[in-house]
C-alpha cells in the first residue's frame, strides 16, 4: 500500500464491490462539503497527479512545505494542498467523514487523523511572498476556516463533468497516449490562456528541439479572476491542435487545476505535476502564474524569478525548464525570431498582453492574421464582445450618510440614459432581502458583502452593469469582492465624507444612538472603517454634486470603455439665438 509521502504514483479510486459498499457506508457518515477549489485538489490527489502526495496534508508536511518546499521524507513540494474547515469540525477527529460536492453527493471517505491550526499570514507570506489582499488567493483566503483535517483518503467518486469528456485524461491515460507515439520527450505546455502564433511557434520549436511529442495541457479549473473562460479557450485549443499541430506528436488533455497564482513556487508545483503525466521537459513562461501587480501598484514576482526557481530543482524534479522565449513577427520574412535575433534593418511587431486586452478585443478589432490564427480570432470575437457590451461593476464604499446611495441611484440613471442594462444593489435593501436575519458583526458583515459580490459577480459574468452601494469596511472583503468579479471589471469609488459630515446628514439618528451606547459595532463611531488603499475613484461630496460626481464616473466608464461615446449633444436653441 502507498504511504502518504512516498515516492510512487497513486491511485486512490476503489471500484467493484468495495466501491458500492463504501458508496453506501458515506451515506450514513458526517459529511464535509468541499469548495471548488477542493474538489479541484481531490481529483488530482485521487488520480496521481499530485504524487507523491496521496492526502491533503497533516500538519508536520504542511510545515515543511512553507519552510522548506518539502515533504516528510525530503520530497520536494512547493505549494500547500489542505481541506481547510470550520472550528467546529475539530469534532470530526478520530472519524470516518465523507467529503462531498455541492449536491451533497459522497466522493470520498476520509479517516480524519489530525485536525489542525493554520495562520493565514504565514501562509500568504511563505508561499505568496507577501500577505496582499490584492492578490486574488489571499482576498480568499479570508474566507477559509481555521482548521485542517487530515487522514488517508478512499475515493468512490471522481467529480462528474460533461463538457469535452474526451480530453479530460487523468495522468495514466496520458501516459498511455503519449508512449503510444514513439518519442524520446515530451514537452508540456501549461497555458490558462488563448494560444496565439506566437505561443504556437515556440510550442513547435520546443518539441522539435528535442525530438518529442508536444502534451498542451491547459488548466481547466481555477485560474486568475477575470481570465478568458475554460470553454471558450478549449474550443480554440481544439481548433488549433486539428488544423495547424502533427497528430502524431501532439496530445490535447485538459488540467482541472485550480491555481494559486503563486509565482515561482507554483511554476515548481506545475512542473512536478507533470512530470506525473509523462513530461520530461516543461515550457516556463515569464512571470509564470504571476497574479499581476500588488497593492502599492508593484509586480509580485520579478520577470524571470519562475524560470530560474524550476532551473535550479530541475535535476531533482526529473523535467528540464523550457524558457519561453520572446518572440516577435518580421513582416519581410513573415516569419517569428527571437526578440534578440531581428535582422539587422528588418522591422519586427508584436502586441502585448496589455496592448491585447486595452486596444483590440474592447473595442472589437481584427486581430492580425500573424498575430493569432483566424479560427482563434473567430472564437474570441464571438465569446468577448467589445468593451461597452461587457459587463462591469461599480462599487461604493465609504462610511454610513456619506453619500453612498444617492451617488449611486444617479449613476444609475445615467447609465440606464446611456443604454447599459444596470442592476442597483444597495446595502440597505440587500439587507432587508438577499440578508435579512443578518446581525452586524464582523462575520455577519463580511457575509452580507460577500453575497452582493457573488451577485455582482454573476451579472458581470452575463454581460450586465451592477452598481453596489454598500458601507463594506473591510478592505480584505472588498478586495475579495474584486477578484469574484474580476479586477478588470471592477471599478471601486471611494466616497470620502467627513465623519462630522455623515453625522449631520444621518436623519435616522444612527450615530446620535451609538454614540449614546444605544447600538453598538457601528461603523464610524465604535467599529473600523478601513478606506480603499488605491480606490478607482474618490468623491468629494462636500464641494462636489451628486450630478458632478455621478457625472465623473461616467467619464472614468467611458475612458474605459466600458460606455461607448456619447453621442454629441443636440443644439436646439433657435436659429440665431
Amino acid at each position: 500500500m502507498n504511504t502518504p509521502y512516498g515516492g510512487t504514483l497513486v491511485d486512490l479510486l476503489v471500484r467493484g464491490e468495495e466501491r458500492d459498499a463504501l458508496a453506501a457506508r458515506a451515506k450514513t457518515l458526517p459529511v464535509v462539503q468541499l469548495t471548488e477549489r477542493q474538489l479541484c485538489d481531490l481529483e488530482l490527489l485521487a488520480t496521481g497527479a499530485f504524487s507523491p502526495l496521496a492526502r491533503f496534508m497533516d500538519e508536520a508536511a504542511y510545515r515543511g512545505v512553507l519552510h522548506h518546499m518539502r515533504l516528510p521524507g525530503g520530497a520536494l513540494w512547493p505549494v500547500p494542498v489542505t481541506l481547510s474547515v470550520p472550528a467546529e469540525h475539530a469534532r470530526l477527529r478520530d472519524r470516518e467523514v465523507a467529503l462531498v460536492n455541492a449536491r451533497n453527493e459522497p466522493l470520498a471517505v476520509m479517516r480524519v487523523e489530525e485536525a489542525f491550526a493554520w495562520d493565514r499570514r504565514e501562509e500568504a507570506e511563505r508561499v505568496l511572498g507577501r500577505d496582499d489582499t490584492a492578490h486574488p488567493l489571499v482576498a480568499e483566503m479570508q474566507t477559509w476556516g481555521p482548521l485542517c483535517l487530515s487522514g488517508p483518503l478512499r475515493v468512490v467518486s471522481l467529480p462528474r463533468y460533461y463538457d469535452f469528456a474526451e480530453l479530460r485524461l487523468p495522468p495514466a491515460a496520458v501516459r498511455a497516449r503519449l508512449a503510444q507515439m514513439g518519442l524520446p520527450a515530451v514537452v508540456a505546455f501549461q497555458t490558462r490562456n488563448p494560444i496565439h502564433r506566437a505561443h504556437e511557434e515556440l510550442t513547435k520549436r520546443a518539441a522539435a528541439s528535442c525530438g518529442g511529442a508536444l502534451l498542451l495541457h491547459p488548466a481547466v479549473g481555477l485560474t486568475r479572476p477575470g481570465d478568458i473562460d475554460y470553454f471558450t479557450r478549449v474550443r480554440s485549443y481544439k481548433r488549433l491542435v486539428e488544423r495547424y499541430y502533427e497528430p502524431s506528436r501532439t496530445l490535447l488533455a485538459l488540467l482541472p487545476l485550480a491555481m494559486r497564482m503563486a509565482g515561482p513556487r507554483e511554476a515548481v508545483w506545475h512542473a512536478l505535476i507533470r512530470r506525473n503525466f509523462g513530461a520530461t521537459h516543461f515550457i516556463v513562461g515569464r512571470d509564470h502564474a504571476g497574479p499581476g501587480r500588488d497593492s502599492a501598484g508593484v509586480p509580485f514576482y520579478g520577470p524571470y524569478d519562475a524560470q530560474e526557481l524550476v532551473a535550479a530543482h530541475a535535476a531533482e524534479i526529473g523535467v528540464q525548464m523550457v524558457p519561453f522565449r520572446e518572440l516577435v513577427y518580421v513582416p519581410e520574412d513573415a516569419a517569428f525570431v527571437g526578440a534578440d535575433e531581428v535582422p539587422e534593418g528588418r522591422r519586427s511587431v508584436t502586441i502585448s498582453g496589455t496592448e491585447l486586452r486595452r486596444e483590440y478585443l474592447p473595442h472589437g478589432r481584427a486581430l492580425p492574421e500573424w498575430f493569432t490564427r483566424p479560427e482563434t480570432a473567430e472564437i474570441l470575437a464571438e465569446a468577448l464582445p467589445p468593451r461597452h457590451k461587457q459587463g462591469f461593476c461599480v462599487w461604493f464604499t465609504g462610511l454610513p450618510c456619506a453619500g453612498k446611495s444617492a451617488t449611486a441611484e444617479a449613476l444609475t440613471a445615467l447609465l440606464l440614459e446611456r443604454g447599459r442594462r444596470v442592476t442597483l444593489l444597495d446595502g440597505d435593501v440587500v439587507r432587508t432581502h438577499l440578508s435579512k436575519g443578518l446581525g452586524f458583526s464582523k462575520e455577519d458583515r463580511d457575509t452580507n458583502i460577500r453575497r452582493i459580490g457573488f451577485v455582482a459577480a454573476e451579472i458581470v459574468r452575463h454581460g450586465g452593469a451592477v452598481v453596489c452601494a454598500a458601507v463594506s469596511p473591510y478592505r480584505a472583503t472588498r478586495d475579495e469582492c474584486r477578484a469574484l468579479v474580476g479586477a478588470a471589471h471592477f471599478v471601486e469609488v471611494f466616497v470620502d465624507t467627513p465623519v462630522a459630515v455623515c453625522e449631520a446628514r444621518d436623519v435616522k439618528g444612527m450615530y446620535a444612538k451609538a454614540r449614546g451606547g444605544e447600538i453598538r459595532g457601528f461603523t464610524g463611531v465604535d467599529e473600523p472603517y478601513e478606506p480603499p488603499a488605491a480606490p478607482d475613484l474618490a468623491l468629494d461630496t462636500v464641494a462636489r454634486t451628486v450630478e458632478e460626481n455621478a457625472r465623473r464616473l461616467t467619464a472614468l466608464l467611458e475612458e474605459r470603455g466600458f460606455l461607448a461615446p456619447a453621442a454629441a449633444a443636440l443644439d436646439l436653441r433657435a436659429p440665431g439665438a
